[in-house]
């Protein structure tokens, strides 16, 4: 099962790659790169509304754009959370006024964003969030909100401008109800506080957000409907991006397999086999991400994905440390106080892959999700 791929793709494809050859040169700065791809309109291809800067391009086309971007080893994106999940969700659900100030700055690459949804007591629990939204006094017509909480595993906040916010705007509302989307500009000293996570691999990808007191004008899709808009917003995370991320895997998994022919370890017949199954499993991940791609209304087709693919990066990067041997457990430079943990990208996949099956969504929220929403089976008791 392939992708048929027309002529009009095949130029869109050609297109994509010259620019790629021509612009990637050189280690730009994150920021500089992503104001790079919005000037020649590469962000926001997947916009359902165009006249903001992006581009347009088709289903295929985005495809195509995702996977020649992957493959040329572009720099990762700083951008992909205001382009891929703020921005479709004001496509959606926010005001025109919402759109105009918003949109063009994301396409442009001038603004980054950051999501804040998960808190210390409620990760996969969205519904549990304790951070709150008050309305500030006086500001009835044009309300201004003081957010005050925690929000932690934030992506990327120590670099962005910009945090969308699930908030409870109504205290004594249930559970799900009286929750709100709120936009957050993160530069507010003392009322905003990011604190980097130092993870297994050494690097803070991630991050704590403190608010206290923190100012907000703009509630996208309405006060109390942001379980609604929070559940829409997650809907983005998973599409054409999946074919992209396969393509990374592929890497991966012939950088692992030259590894192995190196070393000797593909002459164990466990070895081989594990890295077959690896590859067969490949395949059929990208054959689940082509059926599903530009379904819509299968609940459970994310939760199956987010399945494959988290377990499937986890035996990787074990196979990826038992080719190498003993020499897995050293490090590519001998120790010095100015580089102390020093990772090759090898150990870096076996270490970063232990969150696969947890961050975004863990494994066993997957299968409650599959179980509930797709099979029928009884709700699972809560305390």
């Amino acid at each position: 099962m392939e992708f048929g791929f027309d002529a009009e793709d095949e130029v869109f494809r050609r297109t994509a790659r010259d620019w790629l050859a021509a612009h990637h040169t050189g280690d730009p700065g994150r920021r500089d790169w992503e104001r790079e791809l919005g000037r020649d309109g590469w962000i926001g291809l997947g916009w359902p509304e165009d006249g903001y800067g992006n581009r347009r391009a088709t289903l295929t086309q985005q495809v195509v754009w995702a996977e020649e971007y992957a493959r040329s080893g572009a720099p990762a994106r700083s951008g992909h959370i205001g382009e891929k999940l703020l921005a479709p969700t004001l496509i959606g659900h926010g005001t025109a006024e919402q759109k105009a100030r918003f949109l063009p700055p994301i396409a442009r690459g001038e603004e980054l964003w950051c999501q804040g949804y998960s808190e210390p007591g409620a990760g996969s629990d969205l519904a549990g969030i304790t951070t709150t939204a008050v309305p500030e006094e006086g500001s009835a017509a044009a309300r201004t909100y003081r957010v005050t909480g925690q929000k932690i595993w934030t992506s990327l906040a120590h670099e962005a401008d910009w945090c969308f916010v699930l908030a409870r705007t109504r205290p004594d509302a249930p559970r799900h109800h009286g929750l709100s989307l709120l936009l957050v500009p993160m530069d507010q000293p003392g009322r905003v506080e990011v604190r980097p996570i130092r993870q297994l691999t050494g690097t803070s990808e991630f991050n704590e957000v403190f608010f206290d007191g923190a100012r907000a004008e703009h509630v996208v899709g309405g006060e109390g409907n942001g379980w609604r808009v929070a559940m829409s917003l997650l809907g983005h995370e998973r599409g054409v991006s999946t074919l992209a991320q396969q393509v990374g895997f592929a890497a991966e998994l012939r950088r692992v397999v030259e590894t192995a022919v190196a070393t000797g370890a593909a002459g164990d017949p466990v070895v081989r086999d594990g890295l077959v199954r690896l590859w067969a499993e490949l395949r059929t991940m990208r054959w689940n991400a082509l059926r599903t791609l530009g379904g819509s209304g299968d609940v459970g087709a994310p939760s199956v994905a987010k399945l494959l693919w988290g377990g499937w990066h986890q035996r990787l990067g074990d196979l990826a440390v038992r080719v190498r041997g003993a020499e897995a457990s050293t490090g590519p430079l001998d120790w010095s106080a100015a580089a102390p943990y020093e990772l090759d990208p090898l150990q870096h996949l076996f270490l970063f892959s232990r969150a696969d099956t947890i961050y975004g969504g863990s494994d066993e929220i997957q299968r409650t999700i599959i179980a509930e929403r797709v099979l029928g089976l009884p709700k699972e008791p809560r305390g």
